[in-house]
């Protein structure tokens, strides 16, 4: 199918990747709800709303388990496939778990609303990837194979569209290019574009990030292309480090024949009004730095989703004013640990041991996370990994290298994990064990009453803001999960 004749498809981000990216991951699902409906009456091709840091964000700071927020924004936007980033054998956590805890998640998540899942391995190891997308497959969702674009001596155009064949062997229904640092350069966009086409026959969406302006330009060379679909977000959880906002998009789209028709200007005029106030809502977790184009990102490499809270993280260390000497560190830990892409979660492991060694001195504290990358834990890194950081790790951890993948060697997790959560008071269903597998102190007090519900926030004034809108109206719903009834206030548009 010659998709140049096809306006192309925009995936909206605002519910996941744009909040994580310019807010910290802190909007809850009562800010979401009222416009979740807005957003599937638009006429998106997918909503991303679940995965990535999201699931940490709920319970960790907005006590809420995740699974609630996706049946009910599935439930509020039902006519639009719904999204969410899987990080394969490390499901949405920093390690790998076993297949059987892997094929559990898929199943609750594909039950909970899920439809269309973004798989990807921060060191695009296809043998990290093999579980997850065989079991999307079994539960009868959408595997949408992801190749994180990352630039490096051992990266090369060629390198990933080989990576694409072997995902498409691997049998993704689609692939898309997750450039999560917003590096992909638009020529470079539309050669991998036509060559996984050309190579796989499968559809291409292109996933970037506008941290260095580029993504935009990117955005209109993939097009060009042939891409399938392109994601977008709505500003002013848009730009910046988010994906470019879908207005402008339509904008640099005019007179180009595969520009969208059905897009209603108005609508999303009320979307971005809504989500403006949203956003003077979460300012403790906004900052410019955010949203300004910085072109250090072209040799920093740092993704968009990890700028938003690596920026608080160090404001919360005192180490506001290190922020230059941390990115710059971030290459030489990069190169160090074997070329590895810049995405979760790599990109968190990398930035704070290179936080440490900016603090006390290269490797004089030795992240495990780091050290088990650099051990192979994690799989197989695109390059070598230094000698003597290698060395370093094997003498601190008094173990050797690790030359078979997790997937192949831990023994099954869910009936350990059964007696885990029934020795601990919680539901003895697959919801609660995967959860508790990831996050079991959170898990655990959400699952008990005990979790921290932060306080609406007031919203700071803009300046020479408007006049205030009408009141919104508030509705309480009851939510009963595991047994237990909670109460949920949500707002709602006036």
């Amino acid at each position: 199918m010659n998709q140049a004749k096809h306006p192309i498809r925009f995936n909206n981000t605002v519910l996941r990747d744009g909040h994580q990216s310019l807010a910290a991951t802190r909007m809850s699902t009562a800010q979401m709800l009222p416009i979740a409906p807005l957003l599937d009456k638009a006429g998106f091709a997918g909503l991303e709303t679940w995965g990535g840091a999201t699931i940490d964000s709920c319970l960790r700071f907005l006590g809420e388990n995740p699974f609630d927020r996706l049946r009910a924004l599935k439930q509020a936007a039902p006519q639009t496939p719904h999204l969410m980033l899987l990080r394969g054998q490390n499901i949405v956590q920093y390690t790998a778990f076993p297949n059987d805890v892997v094929e559990a998640f898929v199943r609750c998540t594909s039950d909970a609303g899920c439809d269309i899942f973004r798989i990807f391995d921060a060191l695009n190891d296809p043998e990290n990837l093999q579980t997850a997308i065989r079991a999307v497959i079994e539960s009868g969702r959408h595997a949408r194979g992801e190749i994180c674009y990352t630039q490096s001596p051992v990266h090369t155009v060629e390198s990933f569209i080989e990576f694409g064949v072997q995902l498409a062997d691997m049998g993704c229904h689609s692939l898309a290019i997750k450039d999560m640092s917003g590096i992909l350069p638009p020529a470079v966009a539309a050669q991998l574009v036509k060559g996984l086409r050309k190579k796989t026959g499968l559809g291409v969406t292109v996933h970037s990030h506008d941290t260095a302006g580029l993504a935009a330009a990117t955005y209109l060379a993939a097009i060009d292309a042939g891409a399938d679909a392109v994601e977008t977000s709505i500003a002013p959880f848009a730009n910046g480090t988010a994906q470019p906002d879908t207005a402008r998009m339509l904008a640099l789209l005019a007179g180009n024949p595969r520009c969208p028709d059905h897009f209603d200007g108005e609508l999303l005029m009320e979307i971005r009004q809504y989500l403006e106030k949203i956003y003077l809502e979460l300012a403790e977790f906004t900052t410019p730095a955010n949203e300004r184009t910085d072109a250090d990102i072209l040799v920093y490499q740092v993704p968009g989703g990890m700028l938003s809270n690596f920026r608080n993280q160090l404001k919360e260390l005192n180490m506001s004013d290190r922020v230059g000497d941390v990115m710059k560190e971030i290459h030489y830990v990069r190169e160090a640990l074997g070329w590895i892409p810049l995405v979760t979660p790599t990109s968190q492991i990398v930035g704070m041991q290179a936080m440490m060694n900016v603090k006390f001195g290269r490797w004089k504290n030795f992240a495990p996370a780091a050290m088990d990358i650099a051990l192979g834990k994690f799989g197989r890194t695109p390059g070598p990994i230094h000698p003597e950081v290698l060395k370093l790790a094997c003498e601190l951890s008094k173990q050797e290298p690790v030359t078979t993948n997790a997937s192949k060697v831990l023994p099954p997790g869910m009936p350990e994990l059964r007696r885990k959560v029934a020795e601990a008071g919680l539901p003895e269903t697959d919801e609660a064990c995967v959860l508790y597998a990831m996050f079991p102190q959170q898990t655990s007090a959400w699952f008990k009453g005990e979790s921290v519900i932060p306080a609406p926030a007031a919203p700071k004034p803009a300046p020479q803001a408007p006049p205030a809108a009408a009141p919104a109206s508030v509705r309480r719903m009851v939510v009963t999960v595991g047994g237990i009834t909670r109460n949920a206030i949500v707002e709602t548009l006036p």
